[in-house]
């Protein structure tokens, strides 16, 4: 992505600093209302979003990630993309410029500050801070040494070697454990909307951070649900929300499921097979419970035990 066309930075900078001013205007509702309906047009938030957040200058930005050159491209999403970076004093730092060319991107970078800015937990990305002075919206995180999730693990047979089923394990304890804090403890509650393996980061011992919420929404104690433009990827959306559009705790419960299948099984959500085409790694391990509830009806406990694990360990292995 090119940062220097100076008619993007023009539009973005109308576009964002609009954003910014009527982000200051929002604070929380004192609705007692059960459901809310969202077009997502604004940001619903608490608090003046950028009241606890550091604001790094683009120059220091700049310097930190050489120019963002490509040799320090780490990653890239729909927003935008993210670059390695040394700040002044040593640290590393990922810095995400959000894409020119993104409708949502002004949204997408006030909803995350919005929900990152004022909360901590060792399964969460710290966000260090964004800048606002410059022509792009650019967010700045800590830096993830191993990556994300999908990268290390979902990468092919290689990457697949450094898990054994203790990491396996840990991870997914992590990420439940980042859920239930955004889920339950942090106020207003947070619903993510896009939990997959390329928005889980793994720092140095590998421990699992839950990152991007540029698609979060926010939840106070009397919401039940909300009704929405249904937002996600393809292969981790539950079926009520993606039909009905009623956002709700639970559908990130939903996709952290089909998460964990894939930590278990080493495949991804949406996956090609020579016999079945392109699959859910849902619907398919949907196909092998039921084999197993048939051949549990036609033979012994120690049978279908023995068949059980033997399916399972080819189904890893294919």
């Amino acid at each position: 992505m090119e940062i220097d066309n100076p008619s993007i930075f023009k539009r973005i900078k109308h576009n964002f600093f609009s954003s910014i001013k009527f982000s200051f205007l929002c604070f929380r509702s004192s609705s007692s209302s059960s459901e809310i309906s969202s077009s997502d047009d604004s940001i619903q938030v608490g608090e003046p979003i950028l009241q606890n957040v550091h604001a790094f200058s683009f120059t220091e930005l700049e310097v930190a990630t050489d120019g963002f050159h490509s040799s320090n491209k780490i990653g890239e999403g729909g927003f935008g993309l993210v670059y390695k970076g040394r700040m002044e004093d040593g640290k590393l730092v990922a810095v995400k410029v959000l894409s020119a060319e993104s409708k949502q991107g002004d949204k997408e970078f006030l909803s995350e500050i919005a929900s990152l800015s004022s909360i901590s937990h060792e399964n969460l990305v710290k966000l260090h801070g964004c800048c606002i002075d410059g022509p792009c919206r650019i967010l700045v995180y800590e830096y993830m040494e191993n990556g994300s999730l999908a990268q290390n693990f979902l990468g092919g047979s290689k990457n697949k070697s450094k898990f054994n089923w203790k990491s396996r394990r840990d991870i997914s304890i992590g990420i439940g454990e980042g859920l239930a804090y955004i889920h339950e403890e942090v106020k207003p509650h947070i619903v993510h909307r896009d939990i997959k393996g390329s928005n889980i980061l793994l720092d140095q011992n590998f421990t699992p951070k839950v990152s991007d919420f540029g698609l979060s929404k926010l939840f106070s104690d009397n919401i039940t649900h909300v009704s929405t433009r249904v937002a996600g990827t393809l292969g981790y959306l539950a079926p009520e929300y993606a039909i009905s559009g009623h956002l709700t705790r639970k559908s990130d419960v939903y996709s952290f499921g089909v998460l964990l299948l894939e930590i278990v099984s080493g495949r991804t959500a949406v996956d090609f097979d020579l016999e079945l085409g392109e699959y859910y790694l849902v619907d398919k391990v949907t196909n092998i419970n039921i084999e197993f509830h048939k051949k549990f009806s036609h033979s012994s406990l120690c049978n279908v035990n023995c068949n059980l694990i033997s399916d399972i360990q080819s189904f890893i292995k294919s």
